[in-house]
C-alpha cells in the first residue's frame, strides 16, 4: 500500500465544543442520513458527496462516549478525535470499494441511536469506564444483536486490570479469547505478517514500539457469542488510532506506522466485522 500522508492539523478546543453540540442535539446519529448542518473542522481531510439514490448505504465510523476519569464531557472517549476518525473514514472510502460516510458521529451508550450503527469503537478503556448496569446492559444487548465492538489504546496489566472489570459488566459469563496471527481478521484485506504494535508518535520518535515495560507485544483478543461469532475485537498494547490521528505530522511515523499498520489492521477490522 503506497499513500500521502494527509496534513492534518492538532484538535482545538473549538472543534471538540462542536462535536459535544452535535452530540447533545442528537445529530450524531439519523436513520436518514443528512450531512449535519453544524459540522466539524475537516482541517484538510478531503471531503465526499454520497449517492443520492442510496442516502443510507454506507459505513459511518460511530465512537462511543463513555463516563470516565473527568467525566463524560471531559473523559478519556475523545482522544485522538476527531482527526483520528475522520483520517480512517478518509482511508476507507480512498482505499477500498465500501462506500463511507464522511461525517464520523459519536454516540452516547445510553442513545437509541446506537442501534443504528453495526460497527462501534471504544478507545482508552483502561482507566474504566464506569458502566452502569444498565449501559452494559444496553451493549450486550447491542453485540448480541449483531453489532460489533472495537477497543483500542491501552496498554499493560493495569490497564487490563480496570477494563476487565467493565467487560465483565457486559459479558459476565464469557471470555476473551487470543487471537493468533493465522485468525481471519489479520489477512481478510491486508495479509499482514504479524499482529501489529503501534505506539504513540511522541513514543515512536523516542525509538519505542512499546508504551508501557509490561506491555512488550500487541495483544489482540476477540469476544465470540454462541455460534463463533465475534462481537468484539479488543486492541491491547497498541494504539491504532494515533497511526491514523498523527498521519499528517511525521513522514517516519507516518510511513512507519500508519500506511505500514494502522491502516490495515483497522481497515482488516472492519471488513471483518462487516462480513460476518
Amino acid at each position: 500500500m503506497s499513500i500521502r500522508p494527509q496534513r492534518v492539523t492538532a484538535w482545538t478546543i473549538a472543534t471538540l465544543a462542536a462535536g459535544i453540540c452535535l452530540a447533545q442535539r442528537g445529530d450524531v446519529g439519523s436513520s436518514f442520513y443528512q450531512r449535519p448542518t453544524i459540522r466539524i473542522d475537516r482541517r484538510g481531510v478531503p471531503d465526499w458527496e454520497l449517492d443520492e439514490e442510496f442516502p443510507e448505504d454506507v459505513f459511518t465510523f460511530a465512537r462511543v462516549m463513555y463516563d470516565s476519569y473527568g467525566g463524560r464531557r471531559g473523559g478519556r472517549w475523545q482522544i485522538d478525535w476527531p482527526d483520528s476518525d475522520l483520517n480512517f473514514s478518509f482511508r476507507l472510502q480512498q482505499l477500498t470499494s465500501l462506500k463511507v460516510n464522511p461525517d464520523p458521529v459519536v454516540v452516547e451508550i445510553s442513545d437509541p441511536k446506537l442501534f443504528d450503527y453495526p460497527f462501534l469503537y471504544v478507545i482508552e478503556p483502561g482507566w474504566g469506564m464506569n458502566l452502569s448496569p444498565h449501559e452494559a446492559g444496553i451493549l450486550r444487548r447491542y453485540c448480541e444483536n449483531g453489532g460489533f465492538i472495537m477497543v483500542d489504546d491501552f496498554w499493560g496489566e493495569s490497564e487490563w486490570y480496570y477494563f476487565y472489570q467493565d467487560l465483565k459488566k457486559i459479558f459476565p459469563e464469557r471470555e476473551p479469547e487470543e487471537l493468533p496471527l493465522t485468525h481471519e481478521v489479520f489477512h481478510c484485506v491486508y495479509d499482514l505478517t504479524e499482529r501489529p504494535q503501534v505506539p504513540s508518535i511522541g513514543h515512536a520518535m523516542s525509538g519505542m514500539r512499546t508504551e508501557r515495560a509490561d506491555a512488550p507485544e500487541a495483544d489482540y483478543r476477540g469476544v465470540f457469542d454462541d455460534d463463533g461469532r465475534m462481537m468484539m475485537i479488543i486492541c491491547h498494547n497498541t494504539d491504532l488510532g494515533d497511526g491514523w490521528e498523527r498521519e499528517g505530522e511525521n513522514e517516519f511515523y507516518f510511513r512507519e506506522f500508519s500506511e505500514k499498520w494502522a491502516y490495515p489492521m483497522g481497515i482488516n477490522i472492519v471488513f471483518y466485522a462487516m462480513t460476518h
